[in-house]
C-alpha cells in the first residue's frame, strides 16, 4: 500500500522528539517535588535523594532526545534511509520507573 500524497519523514520524530521532552520535563517536575517535599515530611535530608536522581535522569532524557533527532536528521539527509537503532533508552526508562515504583512500595510498607 502507497501513501497518497508526499510523506515527510520528519514529522515522526519531530513527534517522538517531543514526547521524550515532555516526559523529561514531567520526571523534572515530579522530582523536584519530591526533593522539597520528602525530607520535610519524612525527616531527613537524606530523602532529597531520590529526587536528585530523577532531575539527572530528566537531563538525561533531554540530552538523548536531543542528540537521537539530530542522528535522525543527518542521517535523513545524507542517505535517505533515516531509521536508527537503539531500545537502550526506552530500556532505562522502563527499569528506572520499576525501580521507583517498587522504593515505592517499600517506603509505603515500612512507613505505612
Amino acid at each position: 500500500m502507497t501513501a497518497p500524497g508526499p510523506v515527510d519523514v520528519g514529522l515522526q520524530i519531530e513527534r517522538t522528539t517531543l514526547a521524550w521532552r515532555r516526559t523529561g520535563l514531567a520526571i523534572a517536575v515530579g522530582s523536584l517535588v519530591a526533593m522539597r517535599l520528602l525530607p520535610e515530611l519524612m525527616g531527613g535530608l537524606a530523602w532529597a535523594i531520590p529526587g536528585a536522581v530523577g532531575v539527572l535522569a530528566s537531563l538525561w532524557m533531554w540530552w538523548m532526545s536531543r542528540r537521537r533527532h539530530h542522528a535522525f536528521v543527518e542521517r535523513a539527509a545524507a542517505s535517505g534511509s533515516p531509521r536508527i537503532g537503539g531500545a537502550g533508552p526506552l530500556c532505562a526508562i522502563a527499569v528506572g520507573s520499576a525501580a521507583i515504583g517498587l522504593f515505592g512500595l517499600v517506603l509505603a510498607i515500612v512507613v505505612g
